[in-house]
């Protein structure tokens, strides 16, 4: 058990919005509940009745109302709300809580100025830019594809295409042509608007050739529209509107086009690092309960608060924060690298702590981000108390990777006592955390606090049994609404069904492997495709890592297991990228070895410890256990992993060769 490092206050029922949903149930359903356990039981074991309540309490916009919550309820092919029509954008734009003059969105980066748009601004853009795709042509179901990056523009394309019943597709501009390509050939979009580039730290990233590539593999494209991002003047390329014209001034009115619960919103995609990405197809009404229920209830998001996630728009945190302001939350936009100091005139230099003084400017109350982000601070001896005034910061969230117990301790000694850290874990698939955090529990160094309201999480053993306090195969037992609708292009939901129902008939089976102990508190110890399977047990890759990680030599790590195929221990192989000027000698690697059976165990202990440049990771900084164990295996790095959905393709260079020396090695002489 890991320590308590944070305690809920004792009126936490009288502020939180936990709270006044609490109230809520007992005044209009009759319903009264101890503790958050057994609301969870409640939420889901009567998936009508808490659906519906969710529903209901945030008062959901319809043009048609529901007569139904919950037609079809086995997996997959579960039907939500089968009759109810109404959109996405509506909701959003609703905006609960904010006068038209106060700010909603407040953009910054490493290209630009700061832009902030007020809740009246917002609609008035989204008014334009809703009238500029309808003169394109854009009707229902038409997609919308944005190579741009984390700006104003992007999200009010986004509601825009939304406000249209057309669906929206981004993709990040540091995305290669082939990643971009990839997804987009799926979907066949009519409309791109790209940026032409933008900075990267003080480094400008020239993006106008790839768009022209993108825009000659795309035949499905009408039109294309440029936003001069990098260079506001340079005027847009042949054929391409400007983003002003897209945007001028027009007396249409804002109109929301009402589709079905489960008519397609945007199209994510699988990181891709494997074959062709997975186009997963979300809901306009799925997505819009889920984020409901996640921002008000577990994040306590509303109008007094301003919500923050380091994000790109090709990761699904993107599509998360966005919803803020569908609970009344300003949410707070920023592009660039958060690594680096870049000021015009002055040279860049390496920083951690540009994102906290951008929380401490933009008075921003919840502070999202990855894991290996919170980590690296640490391993810089960042303090971010001491560079930024966070007294304004109430909650933490990290996501991306599982946070282990000291660093939680780093963000409870550096942050500040008197936030909330909320570890999550959830996944493109659903587009949220389906475990994380709620104001009325406890944190403990380590563990996620709990599973989220309306997600049936369980831990199965390994002949599908649920357990408890054991490491199990993580697996979601009764339908959400955020499921997928399905994926582009799979008529009969074949690859959909393949893709979480092969295991577990009629159980989505998520393929990472999770321990849930007692009090309902969770850890994720990494990708069950991923696992290490050492003399019958089975060690997570996470806690590799923060053993690993923790030492102040490396930098970073990745470790696989190669089977035996006789049936023996097989190897397991750790690669680590050490401190500049350092070199793996055999006193380093008797310190890791050291360091792994004293924290872990003897079975933790590397066969082999090699050390490369780089580790790889794919665009939103997952790092690629599966690829690396297939190049090891044989498997050519053209086939093991799609470079484009990589960050640094170059990493893969390393494992290949280390393939073919050991193939060398082991062929007879």
């Amino acid at each position: 058990m890991g320590d308590m490092l944070w305690t809920p206050p004792a009126d936490v029922r009288e502020r939180s919005r936990i709270g006044a949903y609490l109230r809520w149930l007992r005044e209009h359903r009759g319903l009264d509940f101890a503790d958050y356990d057994a609301l969870w039981r409640w939420s889901t074991t009567d998936l009508d009745g808490f659906w519906r309540s969710i529903w209901d309490h945030f008062e959901v916009i319809a043009h048609t109302p529901p007569t139904a919550t919950l037609a079809e309820r086995g997996m997959p092919g579960a039907r939500w709300f089968p009759d109810a029509t109404l959109n996405y954008a509506e909701n959003v734009l609703r905006m609960p809580g904010r006068a038209d003059d106060d700010p909603v969105v407040i953009s910054h980066g490493q290209t630009r100025a700061p832009v902030t748009l007020t809740a009246g601004e917002l609609r008035e853009q989204v008014r334009r830019v809703s009238a500029g795709l309808r003169r394109l042509g854009v009707t229902a179901g038409d997609r919308v594809a944005a190579y741009a990056p984390n700006i104003t523009e992007t999200y009010v394309l986004l509601l825009a295409t939304a406000s249209l019943g057309a669906i929206f597709s981004s993709c990040a501009p540091e995305f290669g042509t082939r990643s971009v390509t990839d997804r987009w050939q799926q979907i066949e979009p009519t409309v791109l608007v790209a940026v032409d580039g933008y900075r990267y730290g003080d480094k400008p990233v020239d993006r106008r050739a790839e768009v022209a590539a993108i825009r000659a593999a795309l035949p499905s494209l009408r039109h294309t529209v440029s936003i001069g991002y990098l260079d506001p003047t340079g005027p847009a390329p042949e054929g391409a509107l400007g983003w002003a014209e897209l945007a001028t001034p027009t007396d249409e009115p804002l109109t929301f086009t009402p589709v079905p619960f489960d008519h397609p919103l945007y199209v994510l995609y699988s990181s891709g690092t494997t074959g062709l990405p997975k186009p997963i197809v979300h809901g306009h009404g799925g997505i819009l309960l889920e984020h409901l229920k996640m921002l008000a209830l577990h994040h306590d998001l509303g109008p007094a608060d301003r919500f923050f996630w380091f994000t790109t728009t090709g990761w699904m945190m993107w599509n998360f924060l966005v919803s803020g302001p569908a609970v009344g939350a300003a949410i707070v936009l920023f592009d660039g690298n958060p690594g680096v100091r870049a000021e015009p005139g002055r040279p860049a230099e390496p920083d951690l702590g540009g994102l906290w003084r951008l929380a401490a400017e933009t008075g921003t109350t919840y502070f999202g981000t990855s894991a290996p982000y919170l980590l690296a601070c640490r391993k810089a001896g960042l303090v971010p108390r001491e560079v930024a005034d966070l007294s304004a910061l109430r909650g933490v969230g990290s996501t991306g990777a599982p946070l282990p117990a000291e660093g939680f301790r780093w963000v409870y000694e550096t942050v500040g006592d008197h936030v909330q850290l909320q570890s999550l874990s959830g996944g493109t698939d659903v587009c949220t955390g389906f475990v994380g955090g709620v104001p009325l529990l406890p944190v403990y160094a380590g563990e996620i606090a709990c599973r989220a309201l309306g997600a049936k999480v369980e831990a199965r053993s390994a002949d599908g049994t649920p357990v408890i306090g054991e490491l199990g195969e993580l697996v979601i037992t009764e339908p959400m609404p955020s499921m997928p609708v399905g994926f582009w292009n799979d008529p009969d939901g074949t690859r959909y069904a393949e893709a979480y129902f092969d295991v577990y008939p009629g159980v989505w089976r998520h393929g990472d492997w999770i321990t849930i102990n007692e009090r309902g508190g969770c850890v994720i110890t990494g990708r069950s495709d991923a696992t290490l399977n050492r003399g019958g047990v089975r060690l997570g890759t996470a806690e590799f890592y923060s053993v690993v990680e923790g030492l102040d030599e490396v930098l970073d790590s990745v470790v696989v297991h190669l089977e035996d195929d006789e049936g023996g221990a097989g190897e397991l192989l750790l690669f680590v990228v050490l401190a500049e000027g350092l070199e793996l000698d055999d006193p380093m690697r008797a310190k890791i070895c050291r360091e792994l059976r004293t924290a872990l165990s003897p079975r933790h202990v590397p066969d082999e410890i090699h050390q490369v440049r780089s580790v790889p990771r794919t665009l939103s900084a997952k790092k690629l256990e599966v690829p690396v164990k297939k190049i090891l295996t044989g498997t050519p790095v053209d086939q093991a992993a799609a470079k484009g959905a990589l960050v640094n393709p170059e990493s893969l260079t390393a494992f290949a060769a280390l393939a073919q020396s050991r193939a060398t090695d082991s062929t007879p002489a």
